[in-house]
């Protein structure tokens, strides 16, 4: 078994938004071992047959990879700075509805509280269902349905109750 990076990435991702404090995965010629705490998430990678520098380069590219879509999120934030951005706690694709029949969990203009289910996250074929933290009005949905969503990417602007 021999994982690609954007594999590596959305482990690391999926890890640490699943709460796991470690995951160890060791195939003949790969092992690979994630350490989750609150905060940060640590990586060691050994490939006896390959450069660890290769794999360890690309892996330390990931914090760069997650920080790009936080100077968006402020840039949205000050424009509108009475209203909550909801985040996307994983990488994915975002859907606004469990089906293609079925109705969107919200609409702009609707009314949520926490634990009302305001869309699905796939990540690695989980559907995660993302509920929210806080109450409000939904005043903008920013990502289109099926869409490939980034950790931390904003999704919903609310107007707080």
């Amino acid at each position: 078994m021999s994982m690609d990076i954007k594999q590596i990435q959305d482990l690391i991702k999926f890890v640490s938004k699943s709460g796991v404090n470690e995951v160890s995965i060791e195939e003949k010629d790969f092992k690979i071992t994630i350490k989750t705490s609150q905060e940060p998430t640590y990586v060691t990678a050994s490939i006896p047959t390959a450069a660890p520098v290769a794999a360890v380069s690309p892996v330390a590219a990931v914090p760069t990879a997650v920080s790009a879509p936080v100077p968006a999120a402020a840039t949205v934030v000050n424009e509108e700075a009475n209203f909550i951005t909801i985040k996307s706690p994983m990488i994915g694709t975002f859907y606004r509805s469990s089906g293609p029949d079925k109705g969107a969990f919200v609409n702009v203009g609707d009314e949520i509280s926490p634990g009302k289910v305001l869309c699905i996250v796939e990540a690695m074929k989980l559907f995660n269902e993302i509920e929210s933290e806080v109450s409000g009005k939904i005043v903008k949905i920013l990502v289109n349905d099926a869409e490939p969503v980034e950790y931390d990417q904003p999704l919903f602007l609310v107007d707080p109750r």
